[in-house]
């Protein structure tokens, strides 16, 4: 049975809808990520299952118990906000012991709970130091271990690595994650950083408007998405819309106007109008005439890594592609380039009813 169920939750702050009959299960134990972009209702949906905002309907349960409207102190739920509310008198340690303090822990088992999170944190030799002699980086890792600390066994993060620096924000990932399951805790943690989210969470629900789109490991969300928005918002997306041409087998063409794509898709007819979204990872380019279209290169992103072609094509509008950056030597701009897929690479939905542009919108 899982840990936590909203059930049809929804809450409304006049005429902001912060959740929208809202449905999610987080499993006992699990890392569960909420991804979505800011105003989407992640917050909202954090603070009502630690108690802190009462929904206006619907119900949440932990272990098949309703708590809906149980006060926050008797949940057993910790929350990590993104104001940190140290307690500004008291020195590092101190405030990582607050909680086995008061719950009259052992003193020594508490201290080495308290020795492990500061190692954790990268804080053991600011252990003595008050909050404010810290930069808010590092008080938000203060405010991380203390809430680890609590003895809670549901853990809410709110963008608990926001304020670090990229270095240390990419080791926190993969200690945080550690550290929660070795203390077998449930977590759910909120962000809008997409690679945050694929490379903690067993799985990730994307939000938008108060619903949950999709539920999914990080590799279902990403590989296999459930809407246009998913398929752009997890791994940008090139999108473009057509009508079905042809099939044969699994495989359909897509008349896209100026040009005809290929795509695996079981569902659709011939003449349905469709919207095709490929990642831009598994855009392929060349210099050869060996695609289903062709353009001009318009700009080249070098970002480490990888770098991003993005092409300028002809009743499409800008198609992108990311390579390795061992290509960023192959490509110049204005380089006329065909554009490939896989045709299993490629996702296949119905048109949005609201549109594609507002389907697509980031608020």
């Amino acid at each position: 049975m899982p840990v936590i169920r909203m059930t049809d939750v929804c809450k409304r702050f006049g005429d902001a809808v912060a959740a929208d009959r809202l449905n999610l299960e987080v499993e006992d134990g699990e890392y569960l990520c909420i991804l979505g972009p800011t105003g989407a209702g992640k917050t909202t949906a954090m603070r009502m299952i630690c108690g802190l905002t009462l929904p206006d309907s619907g119900t949440i349960s932990f272990d098949g118990e309703d708590v809906t409207e149980l006060e926050t102190a008797k949940r057993g739920a910790t929350m990590l906000s993104q104001q940190y509310s140290l307690f500004p008198h008291m020195s590092v340690m101190d405030n990582i012991m607050f909680g086995p303090m008061i719950k009259e822990w052992d003193p020594e088992d508490s201290k080495k709970i308290a020795a492990n999170l500061l190692h954790m944190v990268h804080l053991e030799s600011r252990s003595k130091e008050r909050p404010t002699h810290l930069s808010g980086g590092q008080q938000q890792r203060v405010a991380l271990a203390r809430a680890m600390a609590s003895g809670s066994r549901i853990l809410l993060l709110d963008e608990p690595l926001r304020a670090l620096d990229a270095r240390l924000r990419l080791e926190l990932r993969k200690d945080l994650k550690s550290m929660v399951k070795s203390m077998g805790l449930t977590a759910v943690h909120v962000t809008h950083d997409q690679d945050e989210a694929l490379e903690m969470a067993d799985r990730i629900a994307v939000i938008r408007n108060g619903r949950i789109l999709q539920v999914g490991t990080p590799r279902e969300v990403f590989d296999t998405p459930a809407t246009p928005f998913v398929a752009n918002f997890v791994g940008r997306s090139n999108v473009i819309t057509g009508k079905v041409s042809s099939r044969e087998g699994d495989t359909i063409s897509v008349d896209c106007g100026p040009v005809t794509v290929t795509a695996m898709d079981p569902v659709h007819g011939i003449g349905d109008d469709v919207v095709v979204a490929v990642k831009i990872g598994n855009t392929r380019i060349s210099k050869k005439e060996e695609g289903f279209f062709s353009g001009r290169i318009e700009r080249i992103l070098y970002e480490g890594v990888s770098i991003t072609v993005e092409i300028a094509v002809e009743g499409l509008g800008l198609i992108s592609s990311k390579l390795p950056n061992r290509k960023f030597d192959d490509y110049s701009e204005g380089d006329e380039v065909s554009v490939r897929w896989m045709p299993s690479a490629a996702s296949v939905f119905d048109i949005p009813e609201c549109g594609l542009e507002e389907e697509l919108r980031v608020e």
